[in-house]
């Protein structure tokens, strides 16, 4: 049942204090008339922050609103539709707080509708996913180990995957084909696996470590490993000292992976991540090994995409983490695989279809009756990887005030990145920015970049004790994305209310983010199509 309908009691949360330090730099400015002191301030700093020379030619949607209110106090250009990028991940993590609720959980279940006769199973092994973004190698073996546990050792028939909980579309039609074997574009099924405890579902994890020798070929292990996904390597190790060059690509429309150039004798190991071409079939692998290591032998094939037949039991269980649980992963790093498995849930949760087509539809609804406007902006996925998303500033502000009201929205608010919180978990794609400010440790916000796209939107506290929403999102740029403007916006908000203004509009402190890679991502290979939210481009730091 929906949340709306239910309206279970929500997770309580605590919020983190605002932080209301000073800032020491000046800059001019005239308080429009009949202004009130502190907006006439921050007003007068942003107007001056966006005449910077690297916005000539592009756009900027900004708005500030009194949270508490919701009078507009601050705007620019802020009914301008503009790409969002990650931003996007605000509207559908309130649709899914709010249709979903807190407390949704996806079951992944192993059934049959054969008999069990001493220790074998006449007939097929079923395993069902309903979308599941967090399940672990360990989960799988949990699954295997309750049927060993159950007295099987042999099962005639195949082993099943039912992943029909969502559509066959994998990959959205508007994100860029040159990010597909990327993590952050990894396909979407209601079956899948991911490698890491940042639940990247629908990836693997290389490590590649030099060979013996100067000349040999690196040794690569991957995670979870089954053989489903197969490992091209023709990479050499270099001498020692030798820069670090290891291109590492997955074929389009197949599991296989390559890995060329070279990576130095005495070279730490390299971690790399990347997607898998079919993720339901890489699950399936992995429950397969799992019931081989417990034991237990299927006689027959490999089935995948068929439901589990009328009048199955249920023979193992697990439970997922709750939508709650998830919004941390979620939003601290943008995640875009969990974005999407909540837009196809929500599709099947308000319709029975687990499409995009769907769940947008239902999270339009949804935000809807949370303070947007649906005439005056388009959502195509629930991620932001595309760049058919048009949301203007004015909208983003409209939601994050409303929700204000809602019943879960203290689990909500301690999801969105904490500026300069060094922990992943808490600062995640903020943790590195507005050091040393008045924002820091205040600020809490979306992040989003694509190529030629940024935004920022969120809540701080400015230093008279007033609570703000705002929303930048800035368009059509060259270069890269102008980060540090969305931050002096930010800045001069919290310092906004100070009994001297200097400061309001200052430049934050000193960047704490790992350096570019001069187009290239750590491991050597060539950069994503898309310039990419810093959680993206791992093992690089925000």
């Amino acid at each position: 049942m929906l949340w709306r309908m239910t309206r279970r009691p929500p997770l309580r949360r605590l919020l983190i204090a605002p932080v209301t330090a000073c800032l020491a730099v000046t800059l001019a400015w005239s308080s429009p008339a009949g202004a009130e002191p502190s907006t006439a301030a921050f007003s007068s700093a942003i107007d001056e922050i966006l005449t910077d020379p690297r916005l000539d030619g592009a756009q900027a949607s900004v708005l500030v609103a009194d949270a508490a209110t919701g009078r507009t106090l601050y705007e620019h250009d802020a009914a301008d539709r503009l790409m969002p990028a990650s931003n996007t991940k605000l509207l559908t993590s309130a649709a899914a707080m709010d249709l979903l609720g807190p407390d949704y959980t996806w079951t992944t279940d192993v059934r049959t509708d054969g008999r069990i006769r001493g220790r074998t199973l006449h007939g097929d092994l079923y395993l069902r996913g309903t979308g599941d973004p967090t399940l672990l190698a360990e989960d799988y073996r949990a699954l295997a180990g309750e049927i060993a546990a159950a007295g099987v050792r042999t099962v005639t028939g195949d082993l099943v995957a039912d992943d029909t909980r969502f559509d066959d579309e994998r990959f959205h039609w508007g994100w860029n084909v040159g990010d597909e074997q990327y993590y952050y574009g990894a396909p979407v099924s209601a079956l899948t696996v991911a490698p890491d405890t940042d639940y990247d579902a629908g990836t693997v994890h290389l490590t590649i470590e030099p060979g013996d020798a100067v000349g040999d070929a690196p040794r690569v292990s991957v995670r979870p490993d089954t053989g489903f996904v197969t490992v091209e390597n023709r990479a050499t190790t270099g001498e020692a000292g030798s820069p670090l060059n290891l291109p590492v690509g997955r074929r389009h429309g197949e599991n296989v992976i390559t890995i060329e150039g070279s990576i130095a004798l005495d070279a730490a190991p390299s971690g790399v991540w990347r997607s898998v071409w079919d993720p339901t079939g890489h699950a399936t692998a992995v429950f397969a090994g799992a019931l081989e290591d417990h034991g237990v032998r299927v006689r027959g094939g490999t089935r995948l995409g068929e439901a589990v037949p009328e009048g199955s039991r249920v023979l193992a269980a697990h439970e997922s983490m709750t939508a709650a649980e998830l919004l941390t992963p979620f939003m601290k790093l943008s995640n875009n695989g969990h974005a999407e498995v909540l837009v196809k849930t929500i599709g099947y949760e308000t319709s029975g279809e687990g499409s995009w087509p769907a769940g947008i539809a239902a999270v339009n609804g949804s935000v809807a009756s949370l303070g947007m406007d649906p005439g005056t902006y388009v959502l195509a996925d629930g991620s932001g990887l595309t760049r058919r998303n048009w949301v203007p500033a004015k909208e983003f502000a409209a939601l994050l005030t409303a929700v204000r009201g809602e019943e879960w929205f203290d689990v909500w608010l301690e999801a969105l990145p904490v500026a300069c919180e060094p922990d992943r978990f808490t600062g995640g794609t903020l943790r590195s920015r507005m050091c040393g400010t008045a924002a820091e440790g205040n600020a809490r916000a979306k992040t989003g970049t694509l190529t030629g796209a940024t935004g920022l939107s969120g809540y701080v506290t400015g230093a008279d004790g007033r609570e703000l929403v705002f929303s930048v999102v800035l368009n059509y740029h060259l270069g890269a994305a102008p980060k540090d403007i969305e931050d002096r916006i930010v800045v001069a908000l919290a310092s906004s209310g100070e009994d001297a203004p200097e400061a309001a509009g200052s430049a934050p402190g000193p960047d704490r983010r790992a350096p570019e890679h001069g187009g290239r991502t750590a491991d050597g290979s060539a950069a994503p199509a898309e310039e990419a939210e810093c959680s993206w481009l791992k093992p690089a730091r925000c």
